[in-house]
């Protein structure tokens, strides 16, 4: 077998044998080629070995796939963004001097071709070359293999052979624009308007997570990579915008896992006037839309579990979710002692200032949160957990907030929006007193947030959901690493 430095090798003097020859190896002179796409319909009346009569000669550009070459012809597939297309190349048709050089030509090469429609013995449609032009050289092999690129490793951290090779990764991608496109229409259409807020905050805010920090040099202060768009938006809010959303990356210095990348994608989204119900019909509305948009079907399968997505979605509150899923005793979530104590049998480390809210919700996440395969939205989370959330005004101990989960992860955070300056204030002073040796808790106020709040913010509802889940939702896929271009990696430790 030969090695990559050998294969290289024959590469470069390929290379430099065609520019000997005087062809341009990196040009920029075959411009507006046709998708290929254009092609295929203008060649479904032809018959096996059939030619267009038409005296039309199609351009197209693409990369070279795969090559078989004879003594004085070859066929060679061209594949642009969207589609394949068989080229067939003759020494006769094209010159010698001409196929001479083409017979340097390689898998991988960016090329352009002129010439006719026809179909082959086997009726496959196909290109008869009258012009050959090299646009750019590959001095790199693609795959062996080039259709089956499965190294999980290469596959991230060299994502543009990915997207050559796999042709599965490309839909991923264009339906991850498509799911983006949709969201938009869908809030464009019901009056939403899209901003943007700082990506670099002087205090992190708007949940609970550690941050990336760098320094202003101009202004001699730090400044903190944000964890979420939260705190701005609702801003906005103040300032009178009653419908805003926005769709960007937030950034939380935490580890690596199929379910988490430290740069991430979110929609975020206020409406003021609003309780968290009236999201929960939105959120169930756009998800279930969104996904027979892209699947045709509201019923879909991930990593081979069926889901139903059609609507009604379940809504449970977290002490519902732990009695009927968990099987836990209601006796014992009435009982503070009893429900910390239950936590601590499973295993749950607490922090000593941890009160019971704290310890449903470890419990909640171990027990429950797997096995919500369907669409679950959960209610009622504790007051201790939710420092950004309104109260329920009928049991304080809870919030006005809801998570969904589907196949077993979080989707969506929502709630009614904490709009009294006091109790915002004393809520993040008691978190900030709390946080023992929590990193994720910053240890600074948003002062400038309370006062906001203190010219008046409307009642409000806001939620956020994770795009990148959403998008492995909708794509089937096992990894958030797969439905993001570029995903964090550890450094390579060779070429």
């Amino acid at each position: 077998m030969e090695t990559t430095s050998n294969l290289l090798q024959q590469r470069r003097e390929k290379a430099d044998s065609l520019a000997a020859a005087g062809v341009k190896l990196f040009s920029n002179t075959f411009n507006n080629p046709q998708p290929i796409g254009e092609l295929l319909p203008q060649g479904k009346t032809l018959v096996a070995e059939g030619h267009d009569d038409s005296g039309i000669h199609y351009r197209v550009a693409g990369r070279v796939m795969s090559m078989r070459k004879f003594g004085k012809a070859a066929f060679f597939h061209l594949q642009d963004v969207e589609d394949r297309i068989q080229v067939y190349a003759r020494r006769d048709l094209l010159g010698e001097e001409v196929f001479d050089n083409f017979k340097k030509w390689d898998v991988g090469d960016i090329v352009g071709i002129e010439g006719r429609l026809f179909k082959t013995k086997t009726g496959e449609l196909s290109l008869e070359a009258t012009t050959l032009q090299m646009i750019t050289k590959s001095l790199r092999p693609l795959p062996e293999k080039f259709h089956g690129l499965t190294d999980v490793e290469t596959r991230y951290r060299q994502r543009y052979l990915d997207l050559i090779v796999n042709p599965e990764t490309r839909d991923v991608f264009k339906k991850r624009v498509e799911i983006i496109r949709l969201v938009r229409e869908f809030l464009n259409n019901r009056g939403f308007m899209e901003v943007e807020t700082p990506m670099m905050q002087p205090v992190p805010g708007g949940a609970t997570a550690k941050p990336f920090k760098t320094h202003h040099n101009a202004l001699d202060m730090d400044l903190f990579l944000r964890i979420a768009p939260e705190l701005y938006l609702k801003r906005l809010l103040v300032g009178g915008f009653e419908k805003v959303f926005e769709i960007n990356r937030n950034f939380r210095n935490e580890g690596l896992s199929t379910r988490h990348n430290p740069e991430f994608t979110m929609l975020e989204f206020y409406q003021a006037y609003s309780t968290y119900h009236d999201l929960m019909d939105l959120t169930e509305e756009m998800i279930s839309w969104l996904a027979h948009e892209i699947t045709g079907s509201m019923d879909i399968t991930y990593q081979g579990v069926p889901v139903n997505l059609a609507p009604p979605w379940q809504r449970l509150t977290m002490e519902e979710a732990l009695e009927q899923i968990a099987g836990i005793d209601p006796a014992i979530l009435k009982d503070d002692a009893a429900v910390m104590a239950l936590a601590k049998t499973k295993g749950i480390e607490l922090q000593p200032e941890a009160g019971p809210g704290k310890a449903k919700t470890e419990l909640f996440e171990l027990l429950v949160e797997e096995r919500l395969i369907d669409p679950t939205f959960i209610t009622s989370y504790p007051t201790e957990v939710s420092p950004l959330a309104r109260r329920n005004e009928d049991d304080p101990s809870v919030t006005d907030r809801f998570e969904l989960f589907i196949t077993g992860r979080e989707i969506a955070n929502a709630f009614s929006e904490l709009n009294d300056p006091i109790d915002q204030l004393q809520r993040f002073q008691k978190q900030i007193n709390e946080r023992g040796d929590d990193d994720e808790v910053h240890p600074v106020l948003d002062r400038d947030y309370v006062r906001a709040l203190e010219y008046g913010m409307p009642s409000a509802a806001g939620e956020g959901i994770g795009i990148d889940r959403l998008v492995m939702l909708l794509t089937d896929a096992p990894s958030i690493r797969d439905v993001i271009l570029f995903p964090q990696l550890k450094p390579e430790t060779g070429e």
